[in-house]
């Protein structure tokens, strides 16, 4: 299946106009809190026939009628008013599609992708060292955008990568062990790389007792294990400083040993002589572990990917590989293992007298081409990564996966709720440094009228309309939470009218709970005592609207998909006024993971994106 064809620059431009014209008009929906749908009457600011025709609707109905853009037999009890069915349409039309393309119609909401119907936490897809650590949700994503990414950088013939926001370096393993790429991950978490430099050694140490107990031969690798860098991307740094703190950056090198109770000592006896004199550091990519990574024991080198046929792919000899003293990020890491060294620590680094090693980036080195990618990066550094992608001319493409837009920063909220502080010593930054907020970034939305997006719309973008569909036509007991909590407000502001939307711990189980006792547990949680008296019959009455409620959410959540759209449209402007086609592919299970458009670029690329990219 080929990748969407981009949108014209016309287009976007017109598409941008209809949606922030379309936004402006529905805010009042948009920006409300369903918390205050009886405290603000919010019931009350929809048309009176909207009320009449909503009121009566049951959860399965609202899935059908409202949220699902793909149901095309949708069966009506009475006539619905023009302006509702408009509103309707209109947000499913400028909505981009968010089912991956090779989807068959009736799989869409599934809770599952179809490599998790054999074994709900394992995907078939994907060899089972790649899995460990690694829930179901994250395995689906890492090995699709893995896949994106190794075929970027065969469009670019770059065969180096730079993760931001690297975590517990799922991706980047799979990248570096899986799909044979250089790579360096960034993570402004210390204990996260930490982690992330432990399971890569816990993965060389599997493969390594995997190939004694066969009595195979060494295992052999095309570079070194990927590095992780604990640093804080500054958005307002430039694209040189970027680079440079991934470059100088200290390269995390925890004990990346075999578990307890194997000691260095006995993981170097259990190596060869010549494993320990190279360091792993020599070698061609890791060969003849069939079995863990996903094949048969046919001796022959194996993927971690696995074709719909359960044949497996050889991802590793299908890569020409450079020698990695040309070929790394930074070439200027290289420094040797000694024999006799830890086989498992990164062997691209000096060893220093702490846990870290440092991997020094000249003054004046000429940087090497790589791809940047992002997988779920937070806030304002999605937006980041991309102008250092317009900016850096060693980025050859990027493959961007956004989240959490309320914390974009915007010229109305330059701090928004939950914005990642900067560590007390932030890095200097040039002279020629950014100052641009994370939304708008396009010249052109910047000036279209009604472009500017609330706190609360931008939150709202983020919810999953695939799972609230579910929810609906299942009618789940969770549904009734926002009338709970909507409630609850109401008896917060009568008892104290200055708390306004106090954040309350989640209640377990609070769905099974009467009433009674949700707000018995929930009041001390908001500074109010737990026995505070309730009228039992307002609470009551506002208890049988949980049908409004869940209608009203619902027409809210319809909205978030546009919200999203607009967001990732104004990025694909950006790169547009810098003379850079882009493409915004659906390429996870929308019901899986919920954050499924992936926006990828390319500079120049060596072969044609349009024509030669596959979706996995």
């Amino acid at each position: 299946m080929m990748c969407s064809p981009t949108l014209s620059a016309v287009q976007q431009r017109e598409l941008a106009r209809n949606l922030t014209y379309f936004l402006s008009t529905y805010k009042h929906i948009s920006d409300s809190f369903i918390i205050e749908f009886f405290s603000e009457d919010l019931w009350a600011t929809l048309p009176t026939r909207w009320q009449q025709i909503l009121c009566d609707l049951s959860p399965p109905q609202i899935a059908d009628l409202l949220l699902d853009r793909l149901n095309v037999n949708r069966s009506y009890s009475c006539v619905w008013p023009l302006s509702l069915l408009a509103f309707r349409a209109t947000a499913h039309a400028l909505t981009f599609p968010r089912t991956p393309q090779g989807k068959r119609r009736h799989e869409v909401g599934m809770l599952k992708p179809e490599e998790f119907l054999e074994n709900k936490s394992q995907s078939s897809l994907l060899g089972h060292i790649f899995r460990k650590h690694v829930k179901p949700k994250k395995q689906h994503e890492i090995r699709s955008l893995g896949t994106l990414v190794k075929q970027l950088c065969d469009l670019t013939d770059c065969n180096s990568v730079v993760d931001v926001g690297s975590g517990q370096g799922h991706l980047t393993r799979f990248l570096s062990f899986g799909l044979g790429l250089s790579v360096t991950g960034i993570e402004a978490d210390p204990t996260l790389v930490s982690m992330a430099s432990k399971y890569d050694g816990q993965l060389l140490w599997m493969l390594e007792k995997e190939r004694q107990r066969k009595n195979g031969p060494p295992i052999s690798r095309s570079g070194p294990s990927p590095c992780h860098v604990a640093g804080w991307v500054n958005p307002k740094a430039s694209w040189k400083d970027f680079v440079k703190q991934v470059g100088n950056g200290k390269c995390v090198c925890e004990d990346q040993t075999a578990p307890a109770g194997s000691s260095k000592k006995r993981q170097r006896e259990s190596m060869s002589e010549a494993d320990q004199q190279h360091g792993h550091g020599d070698q061609p990519v890791l060969t003849a572990e069939s079995e863990f990574l996903g094949c048969s024991d046919n001796g022959q080198a194996a993927s971690p990917l696995k074709n719909n046929d359960n044949t497996c792919t050889n991802s590793f000899t299908s890569v020409k590989h450079e020698p990695r003293s040309s070929s790394l990020l930074f070439p200027k890491r290289l420094c040797k293992t000694e024999a006799g060294q830890d086989p498992y620590v990164h062997p691209l680094c000096q060893e220093s007298s702490s846990t870290e090693v440092v991997c020094p980036v000249e003054e004046g080195q000429e940087y090497p081409d790589f791809i940047l990618t992002g997988l779920h990066a937070c806030g304002d550094l999605s937006a980041t990564l991309l102008r250092h992608f317009a900016s850096c001319p060693h980025v050859r493409g990027i493959t961007s996966v956004a989240c959490c837009y309320m914390k974009i920063t915007t010229s109305e909220n330059p701090n928004p709720p939950g914005l990642i502080a900067p560590p007390l010593s932030p890095l200097p930054t040039s002279e020629a440094s950014h100052s641009e907020f994370g939304y708008p970034m396009s010249s052109w939305v910047q000036g279209l009228p009604g472009h500017q997006l609330s706190y609360k719309a931008r939150e709202g973008a983020c919810h999953a309309i695939e799972d609230y569909m579910h929810r609906l036509r299942e009618e789940s007991g969770l549904l009734r939470m926002h009338c709970y909590r909507a409630t609850l407000e109401t008896v917060i502001r009568e008892a104290n009218p200055e708390l306004r939307r106090p954040g309350v711990q989640a209640i377990k189980k609070a769905h099974l709970l009467p009433f009674t006792e949700y707000a018995r547990l929930g009041l001390p949680r908001v500074g109010l005592p737990p026995d505070l008296p309730l009228d039992t019959c307002r609470v009551g009455a506002m208890l049988r609207q949980e049908g409004r409620v869940v209608v009203y959410f619902s027409l809210a959540l319809l909205l978030a998909p546009v919200v999203e759209t607009l967001v990732l449209l104004d990025r694909m402007l950006y790169l547009q006024e810098k003379g850079i086609k882009s493409q915004l592919v659906p390429l996870f299970d929308p019901a899986f993971s919920p954050r499924n458009l992936v926006l990828m670029a390319l500079k120049q690329p060596t072969r044609d994106m349009e024509t030669e990219c596959t979706l996995p």
